[in-house]
């Protein structure tokens, strides 16, 4: 009997402990449960979206593989991935490849909007730098074709360090020797020219500038 008694007052302190702090218990609970709930229904709607995702892809891929797409299908489909699955790679696949469509069919403000749009979907912290690196080179090389210079620059102005790749400096380069600043654009081949293991054409495009 004695025990008996033993074992259970070993339990009073515990169930003290319950019943003196039994309103935040159950409130940690709570939050605990509704933590897990939000995190398994995340990742179901997750993995939907997904899904969902890479059967309007699935479609869109076949569309822009023939040989004279249906523009105004491909841009519907683009606009749903765009509008409902803007977090997947799909959607920023598809921005990719219809934006270089367009700039390759010489349809250059089509392509501009659409590169534009992976930009602003790819930046920021959570977003894809190789993707907006892409976007914002392809941007600029159609701006300064267009002759919108300074658009040019603002495209790849996060890039103007000296640890940048060649062919960005040969790009801004490009753009500052457009615009009559040929020291700049001397500048800016002589560092891509540093970088590169092997391009002649920027001793070239030194040359043209003259002395």
């Amino acid at each position: 009997m004695n025990e008996v008694y033993d074992n259970d007052m070993r339990f009073i302190p515990f169930l003290k402990f319950l019943d003196k702090h039994k309103s935040r218990l159950i409130s940690l609970l709570v939050i605990a449960i509704a933590v897990t709930a939000y995190f398994l229904i995340s990742a179901q709607i997750s993995k939907q979206n997904h899904e969902n995702a890479a059967e309007i892809y699935s479609e869109w891929l076949i569309e822009i593989s023939n040989e004279e797409p249906d523009l105004n299908k491909l841009e519907t489909m683009l606009e749903n991935l765009t509008k409902d699955f803007s977090k997947t790679g799909y959607a920023q696949v598809a921005l990719l490849t219809k934006a270089n469509l367009d700039a390759k069919e010489n349809r250059l403000n089509e392509a501009l909007v659409n590169f534009d749009k992976l930009i602003h979907l790819t930046d920021g912290f959570r977003g894809n730098d190789v993707f907006n690196k892409m976007a914002r080179v392809s941007a600029a090389r159609i701006e300064l074709a267009m002759g919108n210079f300074e658009d040019a620059l603002t495209m790849i102005e996060r890039y103007s360090s000296s640890e940048t790749n060649a062919y960005i400096h040969e790009l801004t380069g490009d753009i500052l020797a457009k615009q009559g600043k040929f020291d700049l654009a001397r500048n800016q081949y002589s560092t891509a020219s540093g970088k590169y293991s092997d391009q002649p054409s920027i001793s070239m495009k030194i040359a043209n500038l003259g002395t």
